[in-house]
Order: structure tokens, then sequence, then C-alpha cells
């Protein structure tokens, strides 16, 4: 079995670590565009830190050990092996889109070892400020420059947690900012499909463009939005669109890794402040 930590930096003389926290993903050629590599201009941007990687899906941690003899630490596993390596002061930065179910539990698995470090500081995900939302609207926007007849339509996760409605801000914002055929929606909470279904075909493109508004381009990316059966493609090819799949995550874009690099320090000049 191997322990799936990439970059130490300077671990053998630094009490510093950035810890970052992915959901994560079993698809490692979309891994290594997203989490692989924000992960790397993280450590290049601040090599003066050791850098740790946690992913917070348990059946996507099982299923990879199960299938490639690799063990990827949760949150715990990755405080207590830092705490082990002689880190100090730890930032938290996660890749997590929203504010949401799986960042607050972040938070509390981290912060069960606040008496085991000098400092513990959170960085933001990705989508937390209102200059955070405008920056992201237009690093999607020259990724993907449409034409007049054309829709781009995001698909989200989703979720319970009241933070789910940033979704339906972001489709209003990007509206707001001139955008019209933009549209945002989740697999699994609002805006649905049902709605995107209608706000789109009151738009009448002639072509729908789908890309995941995820950080990785993994699951749902590959059957919920491009798969052949009940898909969001599937959908929109039967009300009589022409569909495209762009299958690139969040992490793919340079600019949404800026914005996670900004983040770190954010939370750092915050630790400084304080």
């Amino acid at each position: 079995m191997t322990v799936n930590q990439p970059f130490y930096g300077k671990k053998s003389d630094t009490e510093k670590g950035i810890l970052v926290v992915s959901f994560g993903t079993s698809y490692p050629e979309t891994r290594e565009k997203t989490i692989d590599k924000i992960e790397e201009e993280i450590h290049e941007s601040y090599p003066d830190f050791a850098l740790y990687r946690a992913w917070t899906s348990g059946m996507i941690i099982r299923k990879i050990l199960k299938r490639d003899g690799v063990r990827i630490c949760n949150v715990t596993e990755a405080m207590e092996q830092m705490r082990a390596d002689g880190i100090r002061e730890v930032v938290v930065q996660p890749t997590h889109v929203l504010n949401g179910i799986e960042n607050d539990q972040m938070i509390r698995d981290a912060g069960a070892f606040e008496r085991d470090f000098d400092r513990i500081v959170f960085g933001a995900p990705l989508l937390t400020s209102q200059e955070d939302n405008e920056r992201v609207i237009q690093a999607v926007v020259r990724e993907m420059p449409l034409k007049e007849d054309e829709a781009l339509v995001f698909m989200g996760h989703g979720t319970s947690h009241f933070a789910n409605s940033i979704y339906a801000a972001l489709d209003y914002q990007f509206k707001d900012r001139g955008y019209k055929n933009v549209f945002m929606g989740t697999v699994e909470a609002y805006p649905s499909m049902e709605s995107l279904m209608k706000m789109v075909c009151q738009n009448s493109p002639r072509r729908v463009i789908l890309a995941p508004f995820m950080i990785v381009a993994g699951d749902h990316a590959s059957n919920d939005m491009s798969g052949e059966e009940d898909s969001w493609k599937s959908e929109f090819e039967a009300a009589g669109f022409q569909v495209e799949c762009r299958m690139k995550g969040l992490g793919e874009y340079p600019e949404i890794r800026q914005i996670f690099i900004d983040h770190v320090r954010d939370a750092l000049a915050l630790n400084e402040k304080e």
C-alpha cells in the first residue's frame, strides 16, 4: 500500500504546513489536471510550507485503495501526520466550490486538533465573497466564448445545505453582467434540470453546450451530464437541441486555480493580523 502524499516541500526543516482538502475523484486523468495542478501551484506559490493532501469522500478513498492500492488521507489522518512531522502552523485550504456540508465537516475535523498546533487557519472555498463570484464569472466566460445562437449550461453538484442558494445567485449574476445565454443548474438540488429546461427553451438557442461546474470532471460529468441515458445531454437532445459536452473541470482553468492560491494568501494575512 502506498500512502498518497505528493508534495512535502521542505518538510525536514519547516514547521509550517498547508493542507489542501478536496472532495476527491476516482478519475486519474481529471485529477492530474485539477486537484494535482491546484496542489502543485499552491506549493510553488508557498515553497516554505510543507504541503499535504486530504480528501473528504470516504467512498472515493476506499475505491482508490481497493483499485490502486493507494491510501489517501482523510482530514483527520492528514492532521495526525502533520502533527507527527513536527508541523506547528497549519493552513487548511479547501478546493471545495461552496461553504457547504463537506467544508463544515472539514473545519470540525481539523479544528479538533486545535490544541496540537500553535495555529490553525482556514482558507476559503471557491465561492465565498462577491469578488470570488465576479472572478469566477469572468474566468469561465473567457474559457468558453459563445456565439449568439448558443447557450452554456453549467452543471453544479447541489446540496441540501443553505449554501446551495449560491447557484441561483450566480445564475442571476451571469445575466446581470450581460451573459443572458449562460445558465446554472445542479444535479441534486435547485436550480433543477426541469427549471433549466424551461429557461433554456425561452432563450431558444440552436446549440446547448454543457460543462461541469465542479472542480473535477468526474463521475457526475461522465454520467449525469454527458451519459447516453437519463443525462442532461439526452434530455436536451430530446428537446431538439444540438448538444456539445465539454469535459473540463473548474480546476483546469488557470484563473480558478489562482483564486485558491489567493485564498491561502488571505488566510495567512489574517493570521498575521491576529
